[in-house]
């Protein structure tokens, strides 16, 4: 194997993850290095990243599929830029896959056994393994549609939606406005906080996909948190004519703070979209050896034994009936499973009879 990247930490990663599965190693840390490291000694596998100085890996790998020795080599593309162009030019310079950094272990392993076998049916079978290899290409490339997209969306939409929450907030306070246009404002503040909410895990769950959700954490009171919490949901609870009790005592956590607030935001916001009016919806919070553990209890249908894992799938809308359904868009608990892992934490639910509870743990330290 042949590990090409300018970047130390990159290289030893990769080198520890193939050496613990039995390969030998070659490095180079820069293009001119791998050609001639190469044509010295062939390899069976190329691990090559795109951005270098010099010749970057686009020309590295152009000169090795030049090479008699280098015309069937698996050459994986390892690089930090996920997009359409980019991996345009690795397909077109011959690459045979395009893996986004951080690479997970597994998933080296996986790839690079999964691009010698595709070479091996290259060899034995041409025309069937041009079929395969344009199928997967062009899978990825929509993949990496999808999530520029996304990308597009979330950015572009943000501004607009603060700014009409912003306009919403002045009418609000506006001594001469109308009872109604108090009641409107209002409205508006709930939908666009909800929109924003909504774009947030968009972009979180995007960024978990590619290895990018890293938490940073630090130590804060929960009682701030929870009362902040309270103060966004105080809304939206009063337009479901549900009444939202926190309780943190004098807890602490050691969290990435800004995850950890819309995380509760969106347990919170799902029970109170399943609680019957004249109800109560509790935020609780209790720590033990395993971790502080967060409680959202409503008195709502709950959620059935065979579905609990299901409701944290995206797009998944498991609980209530069909109206309150389609009044969810199926990311905030799909948000909030990525957040509680990121934390190295779990999100699981319980009966709360009538009701869930939805339980978070996240570790201590």
């Amino acid at each position: 194997m042949l590990v090409v990247d300018d970047n130390a930490e990159n290289r030893a990663l990769a080198q520890a993850t193939l050496e613990d599965e039995g390969f030998t190693v070659r490095l180079a840390t820069s293009g001119p290095e791998a050609v001639e490291s190469f044509e010295r000694e062939p390899a069976d596998c190329v691990l090559l990243d795109i951005r270098m100085p010099g010749m970057d890996g686009i020309a590295v790998c152009r000169r090795l599929r030049e090479l008699p020795s280098g015309h069937d080599v698996p050459i994986l593309f390892l690089t930090a830029q996920r997009d359409v162009d980019t991996f345009d030019r690795a397909r077109d310079a011959g690459g045979d896959d395009f893996l986004t950094k951080p690479v997970r272990p597994s998933e080296l392993i996986a790839r690079v056994g999964a691009a010698a076998k595709l070479r091996r049916i290259s060899i034995e079978r041409r025309e069937l393994y041009d079929v395969v290899r344009a199928q997967r290409d062009d899978l990825l490339r929509l993949q990496l549609h999808k999530e520029q997209l996304v990308a597009f969306l979330v950015h572009d939409l943000k501004n607009p939606v603060n700014a009409i929450e912003l306009q919403s907030q002045r009418i609000a306070r506006d001594a001469a406005a109308t009872e109604r246009a108090r009641d409107a404002a209002a409205r508006i503040q709930i939908e666009t906080r909800a929109l924003l909410r909504m774009i947030t895990n968009l972009l979180d769950l995007s960024k978990a996909d590619e290895g990018g959700l890293a938490p940073v954490r630090r130590s804060f009171p929960l009682a701030e948190l929870f009362a902040e919490v309270q103060e966004v949901m105080y809304l939206r609870a009063r337009e479901a004519r549900v009444t939202l009790a926190v309780q943190a005592g004098d807890l602490a956590l050691v969290a990435d703070r800004d995850l950890m607030l819309r995380t509760i935001e969106n347990l919170v916001d799902n029970a109170i979209r399943y609680a019957p009016e004249e109800t109560v919806v509790s935020l609780t919070a209790t720590t033990g050896a395993d971790g502080v553990e967060i409680r959202v209890a409503d008195a709502g249908p709950g959620v059935p034994p065979e579905l609990r894992a299901h409701v944290f799938e995206r797009f998944a809308q498991a609980q209530g009936d069909a109206a309150r359904a389609r009044s969810s868009r199926g990311l905030g608990l799909a948000f909030c499973k990525v957040a509680a892992l990121a934390h190295g934490g779990q999100i699981w639910i319980e009966d709360a009879a009538p009701g869930a509870i939805f339980c978070l743990r996240i570790p201590h330290g």
